[in-house]
């Protein structure tokens, strides 16, 4: 099984999944993050272009509002 290392998770990875489909799995396509894959910032543009392959190293950062 391919898998990716999300934020040090394994999560599995399906064929031809992209950033952006690995975000909607997640429930997190609509919220205001940034992505690093393997040490490089993905421009959010670039979500359904990027495609993801085993052992890639995803980090997710979550905006948090507040003061």
């Amino acid at each position: 099984m391919h898998t990716v290392n999300v934020n040090g998770q394994c999560e599995p990875l399906d064929t031809d999944m992209k950033v952006g489909d690995l975000l909607a799995r997640m429930a997190l396509r609509d919220r205001r993050i940034a992505v690093e894959r393997n040490g490089e910032i993905v421009p959010r543009s670039a979500f359904d272009q990027v495609l993801l392959h085993d052992g890639d190293r995803i980090e997710i950062v979550i905006a948090v509002g507040g003061g």
